[in-house]
């Protein structure tokens, strides 16, 4: 048996009967623990919120700890609470990431050239890159439910703004407010997700919630539909920024409401069920409060190697995705279709790609793999890279064929790669900091990655040469490629970890395991000789 199956053996074992054998005596007694009974849920104030930004009650996270600490449940009730938080919790977040999407095109604001509109493309970033890790930080301070509320309302703020807004200049402004807005809502959105869920459920709810495939089709539509809307007060591209905005508010003032901040404050579970929803999670064990603070969260990402081979790999398939985010319908009008017959016909791709995005993390959550999973997914945009440098202009039904490939490829390792890093790294500060780390440091890259189409003169064979990791003259920049050889780095990495920690329990002595599994920790760290990587 693996030794992941193995650990997750055990702890489905121990699901039927107390955590620890030694027992806090003021629980002893507790009805909660000696039976299934269900206590009304308990109402409470929530203590230490000083306003807007003001923490959440730290008394009320420390009791669902202790409960879950002692608490027994059957698989059927563990079960039964997943189900409430895939039908409450899920919906939310799937909503208001898709609740966006970015129109391809604007006449309005003086984009003479392919080099402004490259420009206009890459500062969305800056935001993006210097307030990720800071947003997520702030986060677990002030609960999900303010934070995804503040980011939605501010991107749909500054969405909205485009509608009467002109000129150059204005464009850059405010896809700098676009960009800041965005900051820390993916990782943050991977991070919460992580307190709800056991590390082998991750990857599907993330393809779920964040792949991009979907505000990519949603987007191509209204963009087909809408592009030639004219009113007396409206054109057809203030519709696209309009419809785009306006969900986006709505989903702000929903989150805010409904959104649970963490297990412990929701109240669709009882006080059992929070406490079966904490306690399920004990292989990695996340807290909302306490343990490491947001700056050793730092210092551990910082001198952990395994973190900077996950920046590597999700800078190399993000910079493909930004690029084909971007220039799909270039790409497309380029094989002899109109401007909207290119947008309408962007729909394929995106819809092909969503069942492959969904099938990839779905049998990865199956399996209990990531790094086989990462490689094949990067083979098939590579594949699909490798048609369009050579067939670009000679045959378009194999160049189309290739963007369907591409797409899936590259946007299915959002949730894989990402549910890996969340999966690795540990305590929950270190993951919290780490999964921001990643995507800040890759959106930095991707500020220079609408410049690698910056040619048309060869049909971009140049850049899809680039993207799929074999250009002549940019030997340094590798995409595809540099993805599967990260990836491998990664997981072969990740076992050798595993088996040295095997083989460290195997040599110790039966007092020192006693020792080392009845310690009390708070939080399970990855380099724990218990904790055991997914690979």
């Amino acid at each position: 048996m693996a030794t992941s199956d193995l650990q997750e053996t055990k702890l489905d074992a121990k699901s039927q009967t107390s955590v620890h054998d030694k027992h806090d005596p003021t629980l002893a007694n507790h009805p909660f623990v000696e039976s299934n009974a269900i206590p009304l849920p308990e109402k409470r104030r929530k203590k230490g919120i000083l306003g807007f930004f003001g923490g959440l009650s730290r008394e009320d996270a420390e009791e669902i700890e202790r409960l879950a600490e002692n608490v027994t449940y059957t698989k059927e009730e563990e079960m039964a609470v997943r189900w409430k938080v895939d039908l409450r919790v899920l919906p939310i977040i799937i909503l208001s990431g898709n609740a966006h999407v970015l129109p391809e095109f604007n006449k309005n604001f003086d984009i003479t050239n392919n080099n402004r509109w490259t420009l206009v493309l890459s500062i969305f970033y800056v935001g993006y890159c210097l307030l990720e890790i800071p947003a997520n930080i702030l986060q677990r301070h002030i609960g999900a439910n303010r934070f995804f509320f503040m980011s939605l309302a501010w991107w749909g703020i500054s969405s909205l703004s485009f509608v009467y807004s002109k000129g150059f200049k204005a464009i850059l402004a405010l896809r700098v407010l676009l960009g800041i807005g965005e900051a820390g809502y993916y990782a943050g959105m991977i991070y919460y997700l992580s307190f709800w869920y056991k590390r082998r459920e991750l990857a599907f709810r993330i393809s779920l919630c964040m792949t991009g495939v979907v505000p990519g089709w949603i987007g191509s539509l209204l963009a087909f539909g809408l592009v030639r809307a004219h009113t007396s007060v409206l054109k057809g591209w203030q519709f696209l920024y309009l419809v785009e905005a306006v969900p986006t508010l709505v989903m702000a003032v929903v989150i805010l409401i409904w959104l649970p901040a963490f297990p412990f404050s929701c109240t669709f579970l009882t006080t059992r069920e929070k406490a079966i929803a904490q306690a399920r999670l004990r292989e990695h064990r996340p807290k909302s409060h306490g343990g490491a603070s947001g700056w050793e969260g730092i210092k551990l990402v910082s001198k952990d190697i395994t973190v900077w081979a996950f920046v590597i790999l999700y800078t190399s398939f993000n910079t493909c995705v930004a690029t084909i985010s971007y220039f799909l319908p270039t790409l497309i009008k380029a094989l002899g279709y109109t401007s909207i017959q290119a947008q309408g016909l962007t729909v394929g791709p995106y819809l092909v790609g969503w069942g492959f995005v969904w099938a990839q993390a779905y049998d990865s959550d199956r399996t209990k793999d990531r790094g086989y999973h990462v490689m094949a997914s990067a083979s098939v945009g590579l594949v699909g890279y490798i048609i369009l440098a050579t067939c670009a202009e000679k045959a378009h039904g194999a160049s189309y064929f290739a963007m369907y490939l591409i797409t899936g490829g590259a946007y299915s390792m959002f949730p894989l790669v990402m549910s890996w890093a969340a999966n690795t790294l540990a305590p929950t500060s270190k993951r919290g900091v780490g999964t921001a780390l990643i995507v800040s440091v890759s959106n930095c890259v991707s500020i220079a990655s609408p410049q690698i189409y910056f040619d048309p003169k060869d049909s971009f064979r140049k850049a899809h040469a680039l993207s799929a990791g074999f250009p002549r003259k940019q030997k340094k920049n590798r995409f595809m490629g540099l993805a599967i050889l990260s990836a491998l780095f990664i997981r072969t990495r990740l076992s050798m970890l595993n088996k040295q920690k095997v083989r460290a329990l195997a040599a110790l002595s039966k007092e020192e395991k006693e020792l080392v599994y009845a310690d009390g920790l708070e939080e399970l760290p990855d380099d724990d000789l218990r904790y055991v990587y997914m690979t």
